[in-house]
Formats: C-alpha cells, structure tokens, sequence
C-alpha cells in the first residue's frame, strides 16, 4: 500500500475538510445546550418571580434564545471571532430575589427596567467612562450582593424535599453523581430526570397537558415606566450583568488571546436587550464561563477557526428557541419545587464563588457581609429591592471602616 507524499498529505481533502468542521461544529452545539439547559430554569424563575405568567415568562424565554442567537451569529461572522453570547444567568437570579411585590409597577414595570437595562449597556459601549465606573465597584461588594441574591435560590433544592420528595430526591442524587464523574453534564442531567420525574407525576395524577401553549409564541407587553423599578430592578440588573458577565467574559476570551470588539458587543446585546423587553426578556450579554466552549483549542486547532463554533451555537439556539414553550408548560404542571430545585443546583457553584469572592480580603471583610445579609434579606424600601440597597449600603460601611484607626 502506497503513502502519500508529506506534501501531498497536507493538502486538505474533503474527508479531512469534513471532520476539521465538525469539531467546530460539535463544540457549537455543545456550547448552546451546556448553556441552555445549565440555566434556563433560572430564568423562568426569575421571569415569574417579578409577575410574568407562563405565557410571558415562555415569550421571555423564547425572545432571549432569538436575540442572543442572532446576536451571536452576527458577532461571530463580522470578526471571525469565536464571541459567544448567553442571557444574564446572574440577572435573573437578581429578578428572583427581587420578587413583584418588591416595585411597585408588577410585570410591566420589570419590562420597563429591561429595557433601561439595555440602554445602559448601549451607553457603555460608546462611553467609556460608564464601564469604567461599572469596573471600579469594588469586587467584593459586587460578588456579596450576587450572593445574597443568591442564597433564597440555592435554599430551594433544601425546601422542596419537603414538598416534593419522590421527584427533588432523584434529581439532588443525579445530579451530586455526576458533578462527581462528569461536571459539565451534572445540570443537565439532572433536568433530564427532574423532566422524567415530573412527567410520571403528571401521569400518574392524570393532569392533563395543555398542547396549544406548548406552541412557541410571543406575548407583548407595553412597558411602564417605574422610577422605582429602574432603581430596583434596571441599575442592579446592570451592575450584575456586567460585572458578572460582560467584563468577565472579555476576560475569558483574552486569555485564549481574542481581543473582543467592546463597543460592538456592548450595541449588539443592549439593542438585542432592548428589542426583547416587550417580549419579556431581560438581558443578554457576552457569556463567561460557557465562552472557553468555543474559544479554547478543543473547538478547533486553528484559532481563526473557531469562529465556526460559536456562529453553530448561535444557530443551535434558534432550534432551542422552538422548545422553550413547552418547556415552561410541563414545568407549570410539574410537582412544587421541580423548577426551584433545577434552578438552585445550577447555581450553586456561582454562589460558592461569589461568597469566595466577597470574603477574600480580609480589610473590607464586614462591608462585604454586610452587602450579603441585606441582599439575602428580600426586603425592600420605598418600592425598591434589597439588591439595590446593598450595593448602597456596602459602600456606604466600606468607605467608613476603610477609615477606621489601627487597633
């Protein structure tokens, strides 16, 4: 058997042309189902917590799967760069914590913020000086604010065995067994059986399923302009998605040595925020840690392949998007706590590093703790969240103890 020449070899042939695109192409849709199923019951969470039906919150759902798609998409091709987008997981939990009675307005209002929301993240991009103030809130504060928000969320799984045992149990049990053999499947695996758990239940109580609003559909709603929810709701919500998000996510891709196109990125996910809103999404962003999918080496060997990736991820999430109505009907029908659980265990390793992070120095320790307790309190003032009053708050105790004399 005769063997071709090395420079004969090195000339790409349509089997060897084919199996470099799939690697792209597999780690695209990797990438947009780690992304989906990791956090989609975040977001469905957050959505009802501030009023959304499940009609909105499917819309929600929907529209952020769309404008984060074409979004990335756009990115992706334009620079042939593997920039891959995600909706605010954090921003969500926020919503979560933030809950409708809290602002005054109810679903409308939160509308409104989302698209305060992007606005702001529009200006960003083309006024620099924002992102510099964003960057300069000291990270400690941030990250005890993101844990506070947090923590009613993580206590859920803890709850619900309470309510719903026969189906919360397996999934906390999937889901502990395959962080340990398989990290990266753990969340979705553990979907896969709070589903399957869920769907015996509904069988076995003879519920019945309601097929048209499995359907995919948008549903508007005309935004009410609250100065408290826009307080409450769009500054914090910016903050987050920023700090937890956007600055980190271009931190990601630098360290595979991709320099992100700030100013595009920032006008293409506040438009694409601000264009979902009536629908129901609150924000899209430049992803963090699901970027390393598309970016790092096991996507492509050739970095200026990459882009194939994350422009595949985009597409993945317009298939996804067609599900995301269904998805919200058998979570409506699912045993109390099914979502909750789903949501809280994917958070649970945002959370450990958000607390890491809110306690490493030691000097500004108790502003930290402080920001910590207020956001986990829930409890709001003049028709403003917690979340905004601990940011308030811990910079208020960090700025007085940074003063304090040398015991």
């Amino acid at each position: 058997m005769s063997r071709l020449s090395p420079a004969l070899a090195d000339i790409p042939t349509p089997v060897h042309r084919e199996a470099r695109l799939a690697q792209p192409v597999g780690a695209g849709v990797v990438t947009a189902l780690v992304g989906f199923t990791s956090s989609f019951a975040v977001v469905l969470s957050g959505l009802t917590a501030v009023g959304a039906t499940p009609a909105q919150a499917a819309s929600g759902l929907l529209v952020l799967c769309l404008t984060l798609a074409i979004g990335m998409m756009l990115l992706s091709y334009r620079y042939r760069l593997p920039i891959t987008l995600a909706w605010s997981t954090p921003g969500a939990a926020l919503l979560a914590g933030t809950g409708t009675g809290a602002v005054a307005g109810g679903w409308a209002a939160a509308v409104g913020a989302f698209a305060i929301t992007g606005v702001l993240i529009v200006i960003t991009g083309l006024w620099q000086r924002l992102g510099n103030l964003v960057a300069a809130i000291p990270v400690e504060i941030a990250q005890a604010m993101l844990a506070g928000v947090l923590l009613p969320l993580c206590l859920a799984p803890v709850k619900a065995v309470q309510a719903s045992p026969a189906v919360v149990v397996p999934v906390i049990v999937v889901w502990l067994v395959l962080h340990r053999f398989a990290k990266r499947w753990a969340v979705i695996a553990a979907f896969a059986t709070a589903a399957i758990g869920a769907g015996i239940s509904i069988a076995v109580q003879h519920k019945h399923l309601d097929l048209a609003a499995m359907r995919p559909s948008l549903v508007l709603t005309v935004p009410h302009w609250s100065w408290q929810a826009m307080i409450g709701i769009a500054i914090p919500l910016y903050i987050v998605t920023m700090a937890s998000q956007n600055i980190p996510g271009t931190a990601v891709m630098k360290s595979f040595d991709y320099q992100v196109p700030w100013r595009a990125s920032m006008s293409v996910t506040g438009i694409g925020t601000i264009l979902g809103a009536p629908a129901g999404a609150h924000a899209i962003n430049l992803a963090a840690i699901s970027a390393a999918l598309s970016a790092a080496p096991a996507a492509h060997p050739d970095p200026r392949r990459r882009w194939i990736a994350a422009c595949t991820a985009g597409a993945s999430y317009l298939i996804l998007a067609l599900g995301s109505a269904a998805l919200v009907t058998l979570i409506a029908t699912a045993p109390k706590g099914t979502l909750e659980t789903v949501a809280g265990l994917a958070l649970l390793a945002t959370l450990a590093a958000a607390l890491a992070g809110a306690l490493k120095s030691e000097q500004h320790r108790e502003s930290g703790v402080v920001t910590f307790l207020i956001a986990a309190s829930g409890v709001g003032f003049l028709g403003i969240g917690a979340a905004f009053w601990a940011l308030v708050v811990g910079l208020v105790v960090r700025r007085v103890l940074a003063h304090r004399p040398d015991s």
